[in-house]
């Protein structure tokens, strides 16, 4: 994958520290930014004697956060919500003070609590005067990040505000972009050698040659599943009914039409799945007796009944044949009260997985969702964010249980 692809999408939050280097953060948050990352910039009070905050806020398009509580969500979790949800975090230039900070686990202010809160990589690009860097409390701080896998983006030999000549100049831009794009590769293959299989996409079943039953489907969520999938280096079967989506690259492409064709498709590789995503739409019903010629209204007058009867159950026939080491995941589409039917799917279906969607809320066709994660640990709500998001959240929890 490109170096823009791997940025793509991607939420990196910088923080930016109190350093004349703070400067230099403004080329990197324009190429990330350019790169098609969405950029989170968090300023120190002291970053912001050097630099405006609205600066960034113009090249990144996002308000620049500062205060811990300064109302930038609107959950109680607001002062940690940008550490949950972001894929990198890097800290350019992080001074002497803010990486014993860090080294040391403080939470004293937003940049610090963000670090703490989140499980993305972090990458500290330090900048500081020659005898700072090389003083052993700084370097036992250093050292002390890196045993826990922050990576560390020495800096370089070069003129110093000092007006000294030494190592203590902020890396190049390049250089911490090299480290952000190699933290989110090496992030990317959460899943690498696991065989994921996905459905997608509404299922059709025929009233005659002309005329079907369906359900309302984009196909855009279990897309979004199988790209997510793929990006974290699973191999990924994708088997779908019909949508208007392009097929993403890299994925293997099962297209069926009714739910005997998925049911049959789903079996077929489910003995060597290492996790099975069940986000297409499936039929409830089917017509009892489907016409073998198309249905005339001349011939039907005013009315027609149409007798239904149930379509199989895909799930129950995969709880039947999965292995003890196969993930199953199911999506719920409900009104009402999403996640007490999908507690009750998860218990009935023997499930690992829930998502609980409530379309009531305008979701079909939109490129946002709103859902809850419900498993065995208890309900987990998400905030209304995209399906390519919600996807790569859904690959995190399958690669945290694989």
């Amino acid at each position: 994958m490109s170096q823009s692809g791997i940025l793509q999408g991607k939420l990196v939050v910088l923080g930016v520290s109190g350093s004349i280097a703070a400067y230099k953060a403004v080329e990197l948050a324009r190429r990330l930014t350019q790169a098609g990352a969405q950029v989170q910039v968090i300023m120190t009070r002291s970053a912001t004697e050097f630099v405006q905050p609205l600066t960034f806020q113009a090249l990144t398009y996002r308000p620049v956060e500062i205060e811990m509580f300064s109302g930038i969500d609107d959950r109680a979790a607001g002062h940690v919500s940008m550490g949950i949800h972001a894929d990198c975090i890097v800290i350019a230039p992080a001074t002497a003070h803010v990486v014993a900070r860090l080294a040391h686990g403080f939470a004293d202010d937003l940049l610090a609590t963000t670090v703490l809160a989140s499980s993305a990589p972090v990458i500290v690009a330090p900048a500081m005067e020659t005898h700072m860097w090389q003083n052993a409390a700084t370097q036992a701080n250093v050292a002390a990040l890196r045993s826990r896998g922050v990576r560390v983006v020495d800096p370089e030999e070069g003129e110093l505000a000092s007006g000294m000549t030494g190592q203590g100049r902020l890396a190049p831009t390049e250089k911490i972009e090299e480290a952000i794009v190699e933290a989110l590769r090496t992030r990317s293959r959460l899943l690498a050698g696991k065989r994921i299989v996905v459905t997608a996409g509404p299922t059709l079943e025929p009233i005659d040659p002309v005329r079907v039953i369906t359900n309302r489907s984009s196909g855009k969520m279990g897309y979004a599943v199988a790209l997510a999938a793929r990006e974290a280096g699973a191999d990924v079967t994708l088997v779908t009914g019909p949508t208007a989506l392009a097929a993403p690259a890299g994925v293997r492409l099962v297209p069926i039409e009714t739910v005997d064709e998925l049911r049959d498709a789903v079996l077929a590789s489910l003995p060597d799945a290492d996790a099975l995503v069940m986000a297409a739409a499936v039929s409830d019903w089917r017509s009892a007796e489907p016409s073998a010629s198309k249905l005339k209204k001349k011939d039907a007058g005013d009315e027609m009944t149409l007798r239904m009867v149930r379509a199989p159950d895909v799930l129950a026939a995969v709880a039947s044949a999965r292995g003890p080491r196969t993930l199953v995941i199911g999506f719920k589409a409900e009104t009402g009260d999403p996640v007490a039917e999908a507690s009750r799917m998860l218990r009935e279906k023997r499930l690992d997985l829930v998502v609980a969607n409530d379309v009531s809320r305008d979701v079909f066709g939109s490129d946002s969702d709103e859902v809850t994660f419900v498993s065995a640990d208890g309900a987990e709500p998400l905030p209304r964010m995209t399906k390519t998001e919600v996807a790569r959240r859904l690959v995190e929890k399958i690669a945290a249980r694989l």
